[in-house]
């Protein structure tokens, strides 16, 4: 049957005007974006952004007719409607098309991101896809009821990527299991990135971390993954809180080795953490925070405190143009500063005086 799809232009004022007509008239889906190539950056707490100007595009089913719906939306309509942009979409099986671009992630030498569904490097045959008992006792992720491709889905992506999964299946792999979509960070954005190849080049043996602004808890959990002995998760973002205990329990790490808080949590348990690892000034040999400029300047003395003398600090989610103003703002607690480049977004290692 296929998808009408509807796309508008409009001022940011008028989004949410727009997208309440969309549904009003039947749309099952609303997509805002961006129509001039403008960045956001750094959004307040509680904001929402919008670009000035704004594509807001709605998807009807296939059987709806484009000349009924144009009638009911100028009905609805208080103020006559920009340019109506309509295109048929065929149907398509959207997972296959996921599975066809999503490949494994290395970072560095040794470590790796890769879906929670694919298990021991292996997939039941072709000839078991049948069989859905099978197919749901595959992973253990599957008994828990998180999604997995179908085995046939799964062996074909297996297929397209053997050169990639032999190498994630050598004994010096690490590999991490994330999987991609997910709010809060998978490995796919620079920012990231620029965090995940750090660790694998200074892989953190026998320390212990703190992943401030955790979100899917990759950092912390690429720490433990590559030797650390314990990582604490903060966020001001409960559900990110959430994601992160299940991608710890998604990778076999006991809880108890990357406990998350919120930050006035954190704060109020600052004093226990410090008996907990023997140390009397600070909680951790060294701390990731993979979040924006601005928080990171405002956060500066906070993160710093954290850290032992020696110990170490991993800045990201800075643009090019910041980088100086973030190392001028950890100068007076920092030294040997160290700036590592994807794009327009850099990282920021330091160690701590």
């Amino acid at each position: 049957m296929g998808w009408l799809q509807l796309q508008l232009r409009c001022a940011r004022e008028q989004t949410e005007t727009l997208e309440d007509l969309l549904l009003a008239a039947g749309a099952v889906s609303v997509t805002l974006r961006d129509a001039e190539d403008e960045p956001l950056f750094e959004p307040g707490v509680g904001e929402t952004p919008l670009w000035r100007e704004v594509l807001v595009i709605g998807l009807f089913p296939g059987d709806a007719e484009q000349g009924a719906l144009e009638r009911q939306l100028l009905m609805l309509a208080d103020t006559p409607l920009l340019p109506l942009h309509w295109e048929r979409l065929p149907e398509q099986d959207w997972v296959r098309t996921w599975l066809d671009d999503f490949k494994p992630m290395r970072f560095g030498t040794q470590l790796w991101v890769c879906p929670s569904w694919w298990h021991n490097n292996e997939w039941p045959s072709n000839e078991c896809q049948s069989d859905e008992r099978q197919h749901q006792s595959a992973t253990p992720e599957a008994q828990a009821g998180a999604w997995q491709p179908s085995p046939a889905d799964a062996a074909a992506w297996a297929a397209r990527n053997r050169d990639l999964l032999d190498a994630m299946a050598a004994p010096a792999a690490v590999v991490l299991k994330l999987d991609p979509g997910l709010a809060f960070g998978t490995g796919t954005h620079p920012t990231t990135a620029l965090c995940l190849r750090w660790l694998d080049a200074h892989p953190p043996r026998a320390q212990a971390v703190i992943d401030y602004g955790c979100g899917s808890g990759i950092l912390g959990i690429a720490a433990l993954l590559l030797g650390a002995k314990q990582a604490f998760g903060v966020d001001t973002d409960p559900q990110a809180l959430h994601a992160s205990a299940e991608n710890c329990a998604k990778n076999a790490l006991d809880p108890a080795r990357f406990p998350v808080y919120l930050p006035q949590d954190f704060a109020a348990l600052h004093n226990t953490l410090n008996n907990t690892l023997n140390n009397a000034s600070a909680s951790a040999d060294g701390v990731l925070a993979n979040i924006l400029a601005g928080t990171l300047i405002e956060l500066a003395p906070a993160l710093c405190a954290q850290v032992k003398t020696g110990g170490w600090l991993l800045l990201s989610g800075i643009l090019r143009e910041q980088a100086a103003a973030v190392i001028e703002r950890f100068r007076p607690w920092c030294k040997d500063f160290e700036i590592a480049v994807e794009g327009d977004w850099v990282s920021i290692s330091a160690k701590r005086l």
